[in-house]
Order: structure tokens, then C-alpha cells, then sequence
């Protein structure tokens, strides 16, 4: 029994050390990636978050139509330029390049969107596509700005060109924050009136506490207990 106690006792112990680890602080950083297929595999959509079958993560794919002002993250239009939900063939394409027929969020000069947040969050991932000169999108904490990215932080990594968008650039943005710089507000903006606008679509948040990139799946846990009853039963047949 004093063995078996203690056994179990190893597992919690390395259990907590693995999401203590999960949750450690890291710098505000972002990758892209080509994303992956929406729900049941659609990929006439968009793509959608590497991330979006956690629990923890919640998607926002447009389809309605219009922006949504209820739930963990409210939308607004800031500004009078044109910006709106569209669809027509400038959507982000999907994680091959596939037309996106789904509706999609078109910002334009002068009329920015800003996404509100009930609690601050640790991951933003964002279609994003044709991406072009003049898209900015910033990170804040209340008033305070956190961090900000434009085209040429984008595109540098993107590396997915959709023949439908003449080969401009497209891709799933992921945006990661630390523990101090968790974010509760983004803000969607177009510089350059000129070159188009800023088309982006699938967003997803992370509404969970730990790096959404390290969480484990329910099965990690289980894996723990798994490998204490193996040395246990192993054991137990040796005495």
C-alpha cells in the first residue's frame, strides 16, 4: 500500500510539473501557418485555427453575416470608412488555397474593427488573406498598446499563394502572448486606402489560461496514471 500511495503521489507530482511547465510566461510572439479544414472537413470556408478542436478555443467564422456584439468576444466597427462582412472571391482562401464561398470580415481605411474580450487571453489566430500593404493588427490591455503587426510581419511568413487572389499571400496567423502581456482587446486596421484592404476570417481565441500550444489532451493525463500502473503491476509481479 505505502508503495502504491507513493506511486500515485509520483504521478500528481508529475502531472502539476507538466502544467506548471504548460503554463510558464513567454514573450509575445506569432507564427503562420497554411491552418487546417473547418468543421466536418469543410474547405470552402477558410481555413481555420490549428488549434480550433481544443475545448478551450472558440471560433468566429462570419457565416451569419454580421458581426457578432454578444458573447466572449464583442465586435464593433470603429471610424466611417466601408469595412463590412462580405463575400466575394477576396475571402481568405483555404489551408490548400481552396475559393472560400463563406462570408468573411473586409476592413477598409478608415473604418477599423475592434474585437472587445470579457478576460484577457493568451492566443489570437486569424485567417488572413490576400494579405496586402497597409494591414495592421494591434494587441492592448485596456488602453495600454502591447504589441502590433503589419503586412511585411505577415507576408514575410506566410506561405500559401492563392491563384484566385493573383497570387498574393495568404495563411492562419497565429499571435501568442506571455502571462504579462495577455491581452483583452485587438484591433483590425488598414493603413493604405490604395492597396485594397485588410481580409481576414475563422478567428479564434483561447480562453483558457495555459499556452493553448502546450495544453494537454485529457488522454496525457491518463498516459501518467497509465505508466504508474505499469511499473506498479510489474512490480507487484516480481515480489
Amino acid at each position: 500500500m505505502t508503495f502504491t500511495r507513493n506511486l500515485v503521489s509520483i504521478a500528481v507530482l508529475s502531472a502539476a510539473t507538466v502544467l506548471g511547465q504548460m503554463g510558464s510566461a513567454q514573450a509575445f510572439s506569432f507564427n503562420m501557418t497554411k491552418g487546417i479544414a473547418g468543421p466536418n472537413g469543410v474547405t470552402d470556408q477558410g481555413a481555420y485555427s490549428d488549434f480550433s478542436g481544443k475545448s478551450t478555443v472558440k471560433t468566429i467564422d462570419f457565416n451569419s453575416g454580421v458581426l457578432p456584439t454578444t458573447g466572449f468576444a464583442k465586435y464593433s466597427f470603429v471610424g466611417s470608412g466601408s469595412s463590412s462582412v462580405l463575400s466575394d472571391k477576396w475571402a481568405p482562401a483555404g489551408a490548400n488555397g481552396e475559393v472560400n464561398n463563406s462570408k468573411y470580415l473586409a476592413v477598409f481605411e478608415g473604418k477599423s474593427v475592434q474585437i472587445k474580450l470579457d478576460s484577457t487571453a493568451n492566443y489570437f489566430g486569424i485567417g488572413l488573406g490576400a494579405i496586402s500593404s497597409g494591414n495592421t493588427l494591434s494587441f492592448y490591455r485596456g488602453t495600454t498598446l502591447i504589441k502590433t503587426y503589419n503586412t511585411a510581419d505577415m507576408n514575410d511568413r506566410a506561405t500559401l499563394s492563392a491563384s484566385q487572389h493573383g497570387g498574393e499571400k495568404n495563411g492562419y496567423g497565429h499571435f501568442y502572448a506571455g502571462e504579462s502581456e495577455r491581452f483583452d482587446r485587438v484591433l483590425i486596421s488598414q493603413a493604405d486606402g490604395d492597396s485594397g484592404g485588410f481580409e481576414t476570417d475563422n478567428h479564434s481565441f483561447n480562453i483558457g489560461k495555459q499556452d493553448v500550444r502546450k495544453t494537454p489532451e485529457p488522454g496525457m493525463m491518463l498516459g501518467l496514471v497509465a505508466i504508474g500502473g505499469s511499473v506498479w503491476a510489474k512490480r507487484k509481479q516480481r515480489g
